[in-house]
């Protein structure tokens, strides 16, 4: 009796502890997740197997619950190009992956590097990997190509190359380059094909909007669009080259 009055302590932890054990246990494999049930979405840079491997690093890395409690709206600083990821819960196994990346107005080029700028003209990253959707930018007065500076000192640029690249969004255009003039005006090139929009700001979208049909009907033409003056009937002159 006085064996197992001692004993009786160690077998009560030890049962907590197999109890424990087993609750964790249990847990871990209730909130396993489905590798091919993993969905990923808002990443232009990185791929869905890259954003996978950021995501699900770690012991826990493949459990619902516990990312979907580590990613939430949390803010990434040592991933370049992403400024926040959430995880969240599809079901016990499954999970989205939501990817919040910088908003990038436009790039230049350096060598071998792509020189990303954001909304404000601040340089944000320098890499060897082209993002697709983010405009190659050209003639503009390069200040400085350090991280966290300004790319130019004339900021008027930023906010009209950010509004033109939300346009072409809008209205599904992939454009190749955008040039700036030195007299203020801009250029768009789609392919072999150059749209001169001038420096017009106020009717901007009701020219962009015209620009995919126009694509359209020249086709593999090369040459070049004026949409320099606004024209309320839509009607543009096309010139080949």
């Amino acid at each position: 009796m006085r064996i197992l009055r001692r004993i009786l302590p160690f077998l009560i932890v030890l049962a907590l502890l197999g109890a424990g054990a087993f609750g964790i246990w249990r847990f871990l494999e209730d909130y396993r997740i489905d590798p091919d049930k993993v969905y990923v979405e808002g990443n232009r840079h990185y791929s869905d197997e890259q954003i996978r491997e950021i995501v699900m690093e770690g012991p826990l890395g493949d459990n619902s619950w516990y990312l979907s409690h580590k990613y939430r709206d949390m803010k990434i600083t040592d991933v370049p190009f992403v400024a926040s990821i959430t995880v969240s819960i599809l079901s016990r196994d499954a999970i989205r992956i939501t990817v919040y990346e910088k908003a990038l107005a436009g790039y230049v080029t350096s060598l071998d590097q792509y020189i990303y700028f954001d909304k404000d003209g601040i340089v944000v990253e320098s890499s060897t990997v082209k993002t697709p959707g983010i405009p190659q930018v050209t003639g503009l007065a390069i200040y400085s190509m350090e991280l966290g500076k300004p790319l130019t000192e004339d900021t008027s640029l930023y906010t009209r190359t950010l509004d033109l690249t939300k346009l072409l969004d809008k209205y599904s255009l992939t454009v190749d380059r955008i040039h700036y003039h030195d007299s203020g005006k801009v250029t768009l090139y789609f392919g072999d094909v150059r749209v001169a929009l001038g420096s017009e700001t106020d009717r901007l979208e009701d020219k962009i909007m015209l620009i995919p049909e126009f694509l359209k009907d020249v086709g593999s033409l090369k040459g070049a669009l004026d949409m320099e003056r606004y024209n309320d009937k839509g009607t543009y002159f096309f010139k080949k080259d």
